[in-house]
């Protein structure tokens, strides 16, 4: 009793052991028309963050991520290509079109943030600086003991 072997093409292995085609769900290009601008402006770093009206992070950028290092973070013009750079990621993908900005910090990069925002035309509807203000001040020294 001899086992018959089906003798197969190379094509028909190839056919056998073929992986099936994976599908592909297409994703849903989310529009957001407007938005909120996060810019945190520090001596050091200028950070900015585009959200949607619920305070979901669209885009962001930084000075640093922008290949700026040391002490050149903390400039104006830094700051102004970090913003441009979020500005347009936000811009391709969600089409944003208007934005609330809300400042907080000191830094050198508050003014030209915004003016970079400008450059990519989108519209900015209100100005909010967020800035923390001390109000109880630093805890006093110990009383002295003689």
């Amino acid at each position: 009793m001899a086992k018959e072997v089906k003798q197969t093409t190379p094509t028909e292995q190839a056919a056998e052991t073929a992986v099936k085609p994976v599908i592909k769900k297409t994703k849903v290009k989310r529009i957001v028309p407007t938005g909120q601008v996060h810019i945190q402006a520090t001596f050091n770093n200028t950070i900015v963050s585009f959200t949607d009206l619920k305070g979901n992070v669209l885009s962001s950028s930084s000075a640093g991520a922008c290949g700026f290092r040391g002490s050149k973070k903390g400039t104006a013009y830094a700051a102004q290509v970090a913003s441009e750079k979020a500005a347009q990621i936000a811009k391709q993908t969600y089409n944003l079109s208007k934005v609330d900005v809300f400042v907080k910090g000191i830094g050198l990069g508050r003014d030209s943030a915004i003016r970079g925002l400008q450059n990519y035309n989108l519209y900015v509807e209100a100005i909010h600086d967020v800035t923390g203000i001390p109000h109880g001040g630093v805890r006093p020294p110990k009383t002295r003991r003689v």
